[in-house]
């Protein structure tokens, strides 16, 4: 028997079921399960391990319920209320975001195949750069494998009715693990320096979500991103896109933007950083949007 926490209204322009279709586009996504009706996550509530269910079974608002676990304080579901309009985006108006698609050439079917869709954020800024540094040069699956092994080692875990759910491993569960203990993982020993490295700064409070999401401009955040050896401007501009919710990030460097752009236009080769520059001409402010769009065209 669940037990509602609580609900959230649904904005407008806000489509849950193509948010749970992307969430549900690889069979190997270990940190949440997601079905036609919802998607249940696993997390760690001071110390004690919270099963959520998350749905929208009426189209106004979404529900979300424990489904197992000690029943979250006030304060924890303030966090957990957050987290989940993080990670839906539900404060964001797309108003905006679909006017200019419709006037864009490239955009405006898009815009009315996924209509209401969201990006589906990463709010835990220690999890959007560990999964932003796995995807570095390798295939979406490789990334997915990589993932699962560093949850599954370092990470908290619970079996229910059957399934085994998983929560992302913490900073400090990596402060004394070695380069060579990932390198076990198949992780290459630049990627487990620099997720050693990020760990070691989250944890000594050198760098934090909320301090980035203090600087004056998202370019200044993503300069102190790019500052840690290891991330460079497609990981940093990634985690600008689901992690600081900066609807302006523009990933050109991305070899999946890349090609769908490829594709979509016709083109005999990929674009260039530059000519992605010169096509967004018209999505200023919205560049994150479009290239999670192009992005939900390849799978």
């Amino acid at each position: 028997m669940s037990v509602l926490l609580f609900r959230l209204p649904l904005p407008a322009l806000f489509d849950f079921n193509l948010c749970l279709e992307y969430m549900q586009r690889s069979t190997l996504e270990c940190l949440h399960q997601a079905d036609a009706a919802g998607v249940t996550r696993l997390f760690v509530l001071e110390g004690s391990p919270v099963l959520i269910r998350v749905t929208a079974p009426d189209g106004d608002s979404m529900e979300v319920r424990l489904l197992h676990g000690r029943l979250p304080g006030v304060q924890e579901q303030k966090l957990l209320a957050r987290y989940v309009t993080e990670w839906f985006d539900l404060d964001r108006d797309l108003a905006p975001f679909y006017t200019l698609a419709a006037a864009d050439p490239l955009l405006g079917p898009l815009a009315v195949r996924f209509h209401g869709l969201r990006i589906v954020g990463i709010p835990d800024l220690f999890e959007a750069l560990c999964w932003a540094i796995l995807g570095q040069q390798v295939n979406l699956a490789f990334a997915y494998r990589l993932k699962q092994r560093l949850t599954a080692e370092y990470g908290k875990s619970l079996e229910w009715e059957g399934h085994t759910y998983y929560c992302f491993a913490r900073p400090e569960d990596l402060l004394d693990v070695s380069v060579e203990e990932l390198c076990t993982l198949q992780l290459t020993r630049s990627k487990a320096r620099t997720i050693l490295e990020v760990a070691a700064l989250l944890a000594r409070g050198e760098l934090s979500r909320e301090a980035l999401l203090a600087l004056p401009s998202p370019e200044a955040a993503e300069k102190e991103l790019v500052a840690i050896r290891g991330i460079g401007p497609w990981t940093a501009q990634y985690v600008r896109m689901r992690c600081l919710r900066d609807p302006s990030s523009f990933p050109v460097g991305d070899v999946g933007l890349q090609n769908a752009v490829k594709v979509l236009t016709g083109m005999d080769k990929k674009p260039t950083p530059a000519e992605l520059v010169q096509l967004s001409a018209g999505w200023r402010g919205w560049e994150a949007y479009a290239t999670f769009y192009l992005w939900r065209t390849l799978y």
